[in-house]
């Protein structure tokens, strides 16, 4: 008998396999129907993997991962248990091209293992290089910076206030902008190192939100004026007392062997072409869903404090893997990084897959309907998955024989159709080169909006782990 996976139970896809794509049987839904046939048998339910496994749930309990409450993120406890089912070992080289809060190169460098990722995000970089510096800390300069940090007080003719930008105007009391802009000011011109100067930055970070009038809600920023917020060094201290207990408890342990970490501050699409052929061991990613979550309005209040303007703000938005309804394609820029027969070959793959042509005119066919409520879904859907191939295709090219990817992902659902993001990726994959080796679906499912359940009825939908390989 075949043993089981780390973390798979015997497939029970009869209860995760979708039996209806199209809400009433409005549009054609046969390639999707034989694209759930064709790769049913490489769906595994796991047992061990759960919604806090591939979300930052987990990582609020870990050391080190916790230091950015980035909610996008996927737990340590998932990157190490990939990295063994991979056989990834000390020496290897791994990619993240989506860094986030970097869990995947932390997890990686704490093995020894080397990590190269990517993300336009400023955070992404903060973030990284406080967790990598957590053996190079000294403790009585920690001591220290918390002690100073205990000893300020805001001067009452203290009159800067800290960066916004429009869409985050207002977002504070005047008292708190005047906090955040004069701990902000104490810190840069600090005697403290310059890892103990970024880890206070993390920091502040990490507490916009609760001092704000704000909360991260999907898509958009939630204003509640009625909210009391607390006072930023209040915050600062508890956020610095906790990474603090995190370092002691750290160093205690031994230093793992040395490796490198390399991130790169921009787009996976246009840094990835850029680097030599077969020099990976694995990848372990989760890309922006295709979900309409839009990260430069989340993450305004950061992006905010650390400079961006509302002009970058729009060339950030653009520059994301499209995953909001305001993404105009990029197909002309990544043109410019390929040779024109490698291009063609691609676009030829995106263009030609019976799936995605279903997807895209059942869509079609929803917004002249009026069931879709906002056209720019269209473009999104085409996009999301033209740029990801270009992305399958640089990972075929960047892996070396024998390397194996996971991605996580989501499926989706609009106007009634449902798009399984994790077959048609798989398949395109494929096209592209890739062995399909399985792909891990959450016991539990998603739900769907209550717009569109009120109208079109619930459909269960999965959110997966696809795993293939370069054979």
């Amino acid at each position: 008998m075949r043993q089981l996976n780390l973390f798979e139970l015997p497939p029970i896809a009869d209860k995760w396999q979708i039996e209806n794509f199209s809400a009433g049987d409005f549009s054609r839904q046969s390639a999707r129907k034989e694209l759930e046939r064709r790769l049913i048998g490489t769906l595994v339910v796991s047992n061990d993997i759960s919604r806090q496994s591939v979300s930052y749930q987990l990582s609020k309990k870990d050391n080190l991962h916790r230091w950015l409450k980035y909610r996008e993120g996927f737990s340590a406890d998932l990157v190490e248990r990939l990295l063994k089912e991979f056989n990834i070992k000390a020496g290897d080289t791994i990619l993240d091209p989506f860094v986030g809060s970097g869990t995947t190169s932390i997890v990686a460098k704490m093995q020894g293992v080397n990590s190269i990722g990517f993300d336009i995000l400023p955070i992404s970089g903060i973030a990284i290089k406080a967790k990598e510096s957590v053996f190079d800390y000294d403790l009585q300069e920690m001591e220290q910076l918390i002690s100073d940090i205990e000893e300020l007080t805001v001067p009452e003719n203290y009159t800067k206030l800290t960066n916004h930008i429009t869409i985050t105007d207002g977002a504070y009391p005047e008292s708190t902008e005047r906090e955040i802009a004069f701990f902000t000011e104490w810190n840069a011109g600090s005697r403290h190192s310059r890892i103990a100067k970024n880890l206070v930055t993390l920091s502040i970070l990490n507490s916009l939100e609760r001092v704000s009038y704000t909360s991260k809600d999907g898509q958009f920023l939630r204003w509640n004026y009625d909210k009391i917020p607390p006072a930023l060094k209040l915050l600062l201290l508890e956020e610095l007392r906790s990474v603090y207990d995190d370092i002691c408890a750290i160093q205690k342990s031994p230093r793992p062997a040395d490796s490198t970490l390399q991130f790169i501050a921009g787009s996976a699409l246009y840094e990835l072409p850029k680097l030599q052929s077969e020099i990976l061991d694995g990848v372990i990613t989760s890309p922006p869903y295709c979900n309409r979550y839009d990260y430069t309005r989340t993450y305004a209040l950061e992006l905010a404090y650390l400079g961006v303007t509302d002009e970058r703000i729009r060339c950030l938005r653009q520059e994301l893997l499209s995953c909001t309804v305001e993404n105009k394609p990029k197909i002309d820029y990544i043109k410019g990084y390929y040779k024109q027969d490698d291009f063609d070959r691609i676009m030829t793959i995106v263009q030609t897959n019976d799936a995605l042509a279903e997807v895209r005119n059942s869509l079609s066919d929803r917004n002249k309907n009026g069931d879709i409520n906002n056209r720019g879904i269209l473009r999104m859907v085409d996009s999301y998955f033209t740029e990801l191939s270009f992305i399958y295709a640089e990972l075929f090219r960047l892996c070396k024989s024998g390397a194996k990817v996971a991605f996580v992902n989501d499926n989706v659902r609009y106007g009634g159709e449902v798009i399984p993001v994790d077959f048609i990726s798989t398949e395109l994959a494929e096209q592209i080169g890739f062995r399909s080796v399985k792909v891990y679906s959450l016991k539990q499912q998603k739900g769907n909006s209550s717009q569109q359940m009120a109208k079109f009825g619930r459909i269960a939908l999965r959110k997966s782990i696809t795993v293939w390989e370069k054979p």
